[in-house]
């Protein structure tokens, strides 16, 4: 069983941006939807899927903790990915259709191999159309590189310090379920969308905004509140009555940096 040699390995932050697929190896491929894909397919679906291949344990300790699973003792993302796939058909075809179009992750099995270091993994595994189809641990973190630099997610990493400060912030983690799940659902995009056709500088009305590759919005949605931040210090700096620029951190002031710069 051989690994797909037809992978890239890397995420080009550019094409990101203007919304290209992003082909992983011969039978995986990323599609980038428009917000009116978003909304047509359905944003509370969409959404879920996506946190399903991009969660950490750290992130899902109250969801793991109701399965009888301490999430210190999972020891990456692909690992609790991979129990959550045993778990259940978590990716049906019809919920990452609109990412990875016909590949269908109901038809992977799960497999264990040796690898060089003489060291159990693990891998998806499916035929399609005679050729092997692997998703492993390096696909996987392809994967979720693009589904975080597309969303503008920022993964949970952190671990608890001892047993105490683990079991805080489980019984904090799984009173914040219990709050979200008597809570209705209410969409990420709709406020968004409303703050940014009705901004100064955003260059989409409420028809066209609808074409607009999800990173593309996410990026003008953070760049125009780098823009205004910059602006409001130094208007308040330069006014001699309000902040002074000198304790200001420059990346601040610099509204064509990066935008997850402070």
């Amino acid at each position: 069983m051989g690994i797909d040699k037809e992978q890239t390995f890397y995420n080009d932050e550019l094409k990101v941006y203007r919304g290209e697929d992003f082909k992983v190896s011969k039978y995986i491929t990323l599609h980038q939807p428009t917000l009116g894909e978003i909304c047509d397919f359905g944003e509370n679906e969409y959404y879920s899927m996506v946190y399903n291949f991009v969660s950490t344990p750290q992130s899902l300790k109250g969801q793991l903790w109701k399965l009888g699973i301490d999430y210190t003792t999972i020891k990456s993302p692909y690992e609790l990915f991979c129990i959550l796939f045993i778990k259940g058909q978590l990716l049906p075809l019809n919920s990452t259709k609109i990412v990875f179009g016909n590949l269908d992750f109901t038809k992977f099995i799960l497999k264990k191999y040796r690898d060089t270091n003489k060291v159990d993994k693990f891998i998806l595994y499916q035929k399609v159309n005679g050729d092997d189809v692997i998703f492993d641990e390096h696909i996987y973190n392809i994967v979720v590189d693009y589904l975080c630099k597309v969303h503008f997610i920022t993964r949970d990493f952190q671990n608890p310090l001892n047993e105490t400060t683990k079991m805080i912030l489980i019984e904090d983690a799984l009173d914040e379920l219990a709050r979200t799940n008597k809570s209705p659902k209410q969409s990420q995009l709709k406020n968004l969308i409303s703050a940014m056709i009705n901004s100064e500088g955003f260059k989409y009305n409420h028809s066209q905004v609808w074409d607009m590759k999800i990173n593309a919005f996410m990026d003008s949605v953070k760049r125009i509140v780098k823009i205004k931040n910059a602006e409001l210090l130094l208007q308040s700096g330069y006014s001699g009555f309000g902040v002074n620029l000198k304790e200001i951190n420059n990346k601040q002031l610099d509204w064509l940096g990066e935008l997850n710069e402070s």
